[in-house]
Formats: structure tokens, C-alpha cells, sequence
């Protein structure tokens, strides 16, 4: 499964904040509840439009996310 098939960027839904297809359930909101120890029954319960697959696609965007990322060291100036 490929996240790009379920997580979409529309500037029209919820100021082009990457959201679950078909929704307008943002993946940082779907993975803050992950972080508040929601578990994949209760969001799913909670959010009947979402799938197993939707959960993970959150997920895996974040991670390619943060796979991206570049950190640049910064050293201070001593005085």
C-alpha cells in the first residue's frame, strides 16, 4: 500500500492540510490521537469513514515526512 493512494492536499480542504481521502481528517490530527494512545479500534469506532488502511497511510506519511527532513547543526557564537 502506497500512502499517496489515501492521504490528498487540497488547498479547498482544510487550507491544504494533508488529509485522509474522502475526509476532511487531517493525518496530524489521526496521529496526535495514536500519540494520546487511541487505539486503531477506538478511532476507528469514533470515525466510521475510516479504514485500517487510512491509520496506516497517516503513518506512513508521517514517517516519509521525517525520513526527509534535514537537520543542519548549529553552533553558537561563544562570547
Amino acid at each position: 500500500m502506497d500512502w499517496q493512494d489515501r492521504i490528498i492536499v487540497d488547498p479547498k480542504i482544510l487550507v491544504g492540510k494533508p488529509v485522509i481521502k474522502g475526509t476532511r481528517l487531517a493525518v496530524e490530527f489521526v496521529v496526535g490521537l495514536l500519540a494520546q494512545n487511541w487505539s486503531e479500534g477506538e478511532i476507528l469506532r469514533n470515525y466510521p469513514g475510516v479504514t485500517r488502511e487510512d491509520i496506516i497511510a497517516c503513518l506512513q506519511y508521517a514517517a516519509s515526512l521525517l525520513k526527509a527532513e534535514k537537520i543542519y547543526p548549529f553552533e553558537s557564537a561563544q562570547v
